[in-house]
């Protein structure tokens, strides 16, 4: 038994989200899992989906924002054992992700695609063993100012922890694409070609703009991100 977990708090993504990962594991994960989501509002979650409360950070609000996902890394994690992904809300799943729970290591996250020579991993997509590190969540409440003028993000802290501990692992590069750097053709081609989905991509990642259903119809914000509508985004995001 293996363990697949979300977050969704505030009002970003609606319960739709959770609903389709949860459709497209159905899909793509054959192994017997557990998929669980951490969330403020379990409103309109459909079955097949373990609804429980965020895990506790104890941080103001003015400190939370951005942070919360290092709250997976606390001991306990409600019941939850063994090895664990965490996958965004914002993805689309196209292939199968039984691979994610064979890949060798500790700790796997995707190496950051927008600037590849720095460590920084990107965490829509980690593997760990869930309550096996709660040092990563203790030191950061208790040295919240420190932790945030030494990095900018929830990510860069992650990736320079497990890096110290000598147990950061990358995934192959091709298993988890950027739909803005790996799908989308660079400008101009992007007004006249549609997005392509590269071969061995397993997780498409739509991290800030466009998300699925805007690539879905068609992104038509500025130039440099616009994307004619995508075929395949459609048939897979459900």
């Amino acid at each position: 038994m293996v363990n697949v977990i979300c977050m969704k708090w505030g009002t970003k993504y609606g319960a739709d989200y959770v609903n389709r990962l949860r459709s497209m594991l159905t899909r793509h994960l054959r192994r017997p899992h557990r998929f669980v989501c951490f969330t403020d509002d379990g409103t309109g979650l459909g079955p097949g989906i373990e609804v429980l409360p965020l895990p506790p950070m104890n941080l103001p609000p003015d400190k939370e924002r951005g942070w919360r996902k290092l709250s997976t890394f606390g001991a306990p994690l409600f019941d939850l054992t063994g090895p664990t992904l965490f996958i965004d809300l914002d993805v689309v799943i196209t292939d199968s992700i039984d691979p994610f729970f064979d890949h060798p290591g500790e700790f796997c996250i995707i190496h950051d695609w927008a600037k590849p020579w720095r460590i920084t991993g990107n965490s829509s997509v980690y593997r760990f063993e869930a309550t096996k590190h709660p040092e990563i969540l203790d030191y950061f409440l208790k040295n919240i100012d420190r932790v945030k003028n030494e990095v900018r993000n929830e990510q860069e802290y992650l990736t320079r922890e497990m890096h110290r501990k000598g147990l950061l692992t990358y995934w192959p590069k091709e298993w988890c694409v950027s739909f803005k750097y790996g799908c989308l053709p660079k400008f101009p081609l992007n007004l006249v070609k549609a997005p392509a989905l590269p071969a061995g991509a397993r997780i498409v990642i739509f991290h800030g703009t466009p998300n699925p259903p805007d690539a879905i119809h068609g992104h038509r914000k500025g130039l440099l991100r616009r994307a004619l509508p995508t075929a395949w985004v459609a048939e897979h995001w459900r």
